[in-house]
Parts: structure tokens; sequence; C-alpha cells
């Protein structure tokens, strides 16, 4: 399962956008680098800002990771979105956040009898 990201393409490097993108699509370094037809070292180099990406190299490895290459540069633009490979990754997905969603409305219902439960007292301090 992919973890959510926060993503804020200004404070980042073209390899941080490489390798975030990259996850976002699902890819090992290794599928990416196969997809792109370089060595993985050289994918490796490009994420960690070791080594730079020809032009012709940034748009087609935009490509692959469906994101543009003026985002890949800038960070300007749409980012990476979760790619989802399968219908059962989906439903799987969807049970995960529909029990995360009951558990959170569980202790909302919770906080608020319990602060219903609170009484105050004419200086405004609380009472159990």
């Amino acid at each position: 399962m992919i973890h959510h990201h926060t993503i804020d393409p200004s404070a980042d490097t073209l390899g941080g956008r490489i390798s975030l993108a990259r996850e976002f699509a699902g890819l090992s370094v290794a599928q990416a680098a196969q997809a792109l037809g370089v060595l993985t070292s050289s994918w490796s180099a490009w994420e960690r800002d070791r080594a730079e990406l020809r032009a012709n190299r940034l748009t087609t490895m935009a490509g692959i990771l469906g994101v543009s290459p003026i985002w890949l540069l800038t960070g300007i633009g749409s980012e990476p979105r979760e790619h989802v490979h399968d219908s059962a990754q989906l439903l799987r997905e969807l049970q995960n956040t529909s029990e995360s969603i009951a558990t959170l409305n569980k202790r909302v219902q919770q906080l608020i009898v319990g602060f219903e439960g609170l009484k105050t007292t004419e200086d405004g301090s609380a009472v159990a």
C-alpha cells in the first residue's frame, strides 16, 4: 500500500520529485530504469541528485511516471497521483478507508459524550 504523501514540490529537488513520482506510479527503481532503457544505477543517481538528466530522457521519464516534464523540473503543476493497478487493490483500499472512517466516527461520538458530560460552575471551571 502506498502511503499518502504531503507534497511540497517547491521544497523538493528534481531527484526527490523523480523518486516520489516513481513511488506513486508503483514502480521499483529497476522497473523504472528498464522502462526508460537505462541502468538502474543511472536512475538511482538521478533520484539522489548525483547525476544530471538530459532533456530527452526527462520527457520520456515524465511519460513513464505519469507527470509533466515541467512538474519534474520545477514542482509546478499537477503532482503525481496514486495509480490503482487492479480492482482487488481498489476494493482493499476502500475497505480500509471505510474502517478508518468508522473508527474515527466512533471516537468523535465518544468525545461528544464526554464533552456533554462536563458541567460548568458559575466561575467557568469544569466539574465532572
